[in-house]
């Protein structure tokens, strides 16, 4: 064999690892993303919970400083999140701009009531919590009225379990797809080296001897397009914060560590499971089928 044969062989090899390596690295970016997705579902859950806020309007003879005294309380309460006070400038401010300057000039008084936002946790937010917490604060002296939203809270609960459910089928189909491409593109790079294979197993190489190269090659493989992965995705949630970032304020950081711990194993195992399965097929097929794969 020549030495341009020998070169021409060599940018062929290096151009398949290349090739194999890009293909392995963007099969496991769709892992990392699932893997962020079921990490994070319950941050995104509670997000979405704690956004359903009570509204609690106060009755005429309460001030802005005694609704803030009011909400300070509130907020030592196990079930409250957090509160926020509406006072009544602020409420006719609001309400000028909504309807017009001269739709309050026919009030002789102020028409707009002091109101405090609670936001509940959201282990609390469910028609069944709220039932309760509801009368607890209707029987507040300095409260008039209660808006539980409670509507809006069963619907939300109900489509929550509905997109959870078909998001994790989603997942799990798109972990099981991830996981056959990563085998076959793995699969396809070793069957263009069965010769070799056949070579060391006709000079009397042992399995195991046979398989000790391709295993180091599968490791340094599945490593390289792991880190390639976990960079891709760095780089998508670094313009995802840039761009929305109260959407990724919903993603833990400590979690996303998690995540890239996960793509890595997920490329460094599969690559080895996919290599010793088809190594010991090829070691075990006859010259026939070497020549007719």
């Amino acid at each position: 064999m020549s030495k341009g044969e020998k070169k021409r062989i060599k940018r062929r090899l290096t151009g398949s690892k290349i090739t194999s390596v890009l293909s392995i690295s963007l099969v496991l970016l769709l892992v990392g993303v699932a893997s962020a997705l079921v990490l994070n579902a319950r941050r995104v859950s509670d997000y979405f919970k704690e956004n359903i806020r009570l509204s609690l309007i106060c009755v005429p003879a309460v001030n802005d400083s005694s609704a803030l005294a009011l909400a300070s309380s509130l907020d030592s309460l196990p079930y409250v999140k957090e509160t926020a006070v509406t006072g009544r400038e602020q409420g006719e401010r609001e309400l000028r701009e909504m309807l017009g300057e001269d739709f309050l000039s026919v009030f002789e008084t102020a028409p707009v009531p002091v109101s405090i936002d609670v936001s509940l946790k959201a282990e609390y937010v469910s028609a069944d919590s709220i039932a309760k917490i509801v009368p607890l604060l209707q029987a507040l002296p300095q409260i008039e009225e209660v808006e539980s939203r409670q509507s809006l809270v069963e619907t939300l609960n109900r489509n929550l379990g509905g997109i959870s459910a078909v998001l994790g089928v989603f997942i799990l189909l798109l972990l099981l797809i991830s996981f056959m491409l990563i085998g076959n593109t793995v699969r396809l790079g070793l069957h263009a080296r069965r010769f070799t294979i056949h070579t060391m197993q006709v000079v009397g190489a042992s399995r195991a001897f046979i398989r000790r190269p391709f295993m180091r090659d599968a490791i340094v493989q599945g490593l390289i397009s792991a880190l390639l992965a976990c960079g891709m995705l760095a780089g998508a949630l670094f313009l995802l914060e840039r761009s929305f970032p109260q959407i990724a304020g919903l993603f833990d950081h400590r979690m996303l560590c998690y995540v890239g711990g996960t793509v890595v194993v997920s490329g460094v195992l599969i690559c080895v499971i996919a290599t010793w399965i088809t190594v010991n097929t090829l070691a075990l097929a006859s010259e026939d089928n070497i020549y007719y794969e």
